[in-house]
């Protein structure tokens, strides 16, 4: 019996338990209607009346818009073997016009320039010899000339004899001018063939002379661009290069085949900021639109800009070749020394503008039933106001009736309160 008294005590407290409960989510049911909040601090908003923007954030990198790309150089007559840089100035270091990017070891082209200059030295010395020897010829020449022609004179003058000789005499003085005037003949075929020889031997000599005059020249301008000087003023950003340990910073001492980029000289007076935009997004983008660039390392600096350019080709996408992007540019409006190449960046685009509009936070407006509603404050508490919106962005919606600016509406989903 008294364990029976136990039981329906029990029973009775948790009736009575049950009963409190309902009774006090009643009263706060009907104090909500009522418009009637107590408790902790509820998260409010006013209704603003100011001008709306919708923006589309975009990320790229940051890009200088003047800037000097440094390979390492093709060497005339060369093959592609690796150069070692000797000497090269420190990453972030500014420079001048003139002033030394990079040296890289020339003592291979010091020693060809010295080689090739021996071969023209010499070759300038055997085209002087060889018309030494072309100008004594030409002295033997003319005298050989002289003696045939006066063989020619002397047989001539014999033959005016031969009047007054013996019909064999003037056969022989008639023999002899014939072989004078053939003798002559063949001097002058003789002396134009060797004159033409050592013509055309001084010439090759010319040539070759030039083929290494042509050679040293190239061995000079190859040594010449194993030395490499800024054509601007600007930053000097180094660049990636694949060694023996995988990619890495250049460094001096490092190896550089001929033609790859291991430098930059940016001008840091005008960047620009270089995205891939999808084509969904790329279609609310025109040249000219405002916008905004924020830089992931610094938070809290932002700069002005605009839209540059807007590709008009679109590329592959990063996933799918289904969702296409096109490449878009942004320029940055001033200078700041923190713009520096290949930071990401992030750019609010305007792209959207609503002239003196009611703007109250995204999170403030409830809907229920297809219906939108702002919990408006009224006296201690908040009353529902079906309200009707315009444009909405991530963050914000305009109001276009329904509520007065000025009007503190709730935010979010409070405690104590229905949503």
């Amino acid at each position: 019996m008294f364990k029976n008294l136990i039981l329906r005590r029990a029973f009775a407290v948790r009736a009575i338990a049950v009963l409190l409960v309902a009774i006090l989510a009643a009263v706060g049911a009907r104090s909500w209607r009522k418009g009637e909040v107590r408790g902790a601090t509820l998260p409010m908003a006013t209704v603003e009346r100011r001008d709306f923007v919708r923006t589309l954030r975009i990320h790229g990198v940051i890009e200088a818009v003047k800037f000097h790309a440094v390979a390492a150089p093709r060497l005339s007559g060369q093959g592609g073997s690796s150069m070692i840089i000797t000497r090269l100035v420190p990453a972030g270091a500014r420079v001048q016009p003139g002033d030394l990017l990079a040296e890289f070891d020339r003592q291979a082209q010091t020693k060809n320039y010295l080689d090739r200059e021996t071969e023209y030295r010499d070759r300038v010395e055997q085209i002087r010899k060889k018309k030494a020897e072309q100008e004594a010829a030409l002295a033997t020449d003319e005298r050989e000339m002289k003696e045939a022609e006066h063989a020619v004179e002397k047989a001539a003058l014999d033959v005016k004899r031969n009047e007054i000789l013996s019909k064999i005499d003037a056969e022989k003085n008639a023999q002899n001018l014939a072989e004078a005037k053939a003798r002559l003949d063949q001097v002058r075929r003789t002396i134009r063939l060797r004159r033409s020889v050592v013509a055309s031997e001084v010439r090759i000599l010319e040539i070759q002379r030039d083929r290494d005059l042509a050679a040293m020249r190239n061995a000079q301008r190859n040594s010449d661009r194993m030395v490499i000087r800024s054509p601007l003023a600007g930053l000097v950003v180094l660049g990636t290069i694949f060694k023996s340990n995988g990619p890495g910073e250049v460094q001096e001492g490092d190896e550089v085949r001929p033609g790859v980029p291991f430098l930059q000289v940016v001008d840091p007076q005008s960047m620009q900021v270089r995205s891939r935009v999808n084509q969904v997004d790329a279609a609310r983008l025109a040249a000219g639109q405002t916008a905004k660039v924020h830089l992931d390392a610094y938070p809290e600096l932002s700069f002005p800009g605009r839209v540059a350019q807007v590709g008009a080709i679109a590329l592959g996408g990063s996933f799918s070749d289904r969702i296409r992007t096109f490449p878009v540019l942004f320029t940055i409006e001033g200078s700041d020394p923190w713009t520096m190449p290949d930071l990401s960046a992030a750019v609010d685009v305007e792209v959207e503008r609503v002239a003196g509009a009611l703007v109250v936070p995204r999170d403030a407006v409830v809907e229920e039933s297809g219906k939108a509603f702002l919990r408006v404050r009224s006296g201690s508490g908040f009353d529902k106001a079906p309200v009707t919106l315009g444009l909405t962005s991530e963050h914000e919606v305009v109001v276009q009736s329904g509520v007065r600016e000025g009007s503190v509406v709730l935010r979010g989903r409070a405690s104590g309160t229905e949503s």
